[in-house]
C-alpha cells in the first residue's frame, strides 16, 4: 500500500519519545511533524535524518484504513496503549 495523499496521520498522531532532527525534544502525540510538507508529506523521507520509529511504520490497510479520520483514531490508540 502507498501513502494516502494529503494524510500524514503518521506524522501527526503518534508521539514520539527520542529527539530527532528538527525536533530536539521528541514529539508529542497529535502534533504535527515539522517535517510535513504542505501536502502532508514527509521532507526526510529517505534521509538518514529520518527518526527511526519513522521509518519502521509502513503503510498498510489496518493502520492506514480507508481515510486520514480512521488512521489518526487507530494511530492514538496505539500511541495510548504503547505509553
Amino acid at each position: 500500500m502507498d501513502c494516502r495523499s494529503n494524510c500524514g496521520a503518521c506524522c501527526t498522531a503518534p508521539s514520539i519519545q527520542t529527539p530527532f532532527y528538527g525536533m530536539p525534544q521528541g514529539k508529542p502525540a497529535g502534533m504535527r511533524c515539522v517535517h510535513l510538507d504542505s501536502a502532508e508529506r514527509c521532507k526526510l523521507f529517505g534521509d538518514d535524518r529520518r527518526p527511526p520509529f519513522c521509518a519502521a511504520l509502513q503503510p498498510g490497510t489496518e493502520m492506514c484504513g480507508d481515510s486520514r479520520e480512521y488512521a489518526m483514531k487507530y494511530l492514538v490508540t496505539l500511541d495510548e496503549l504503547t505509553r
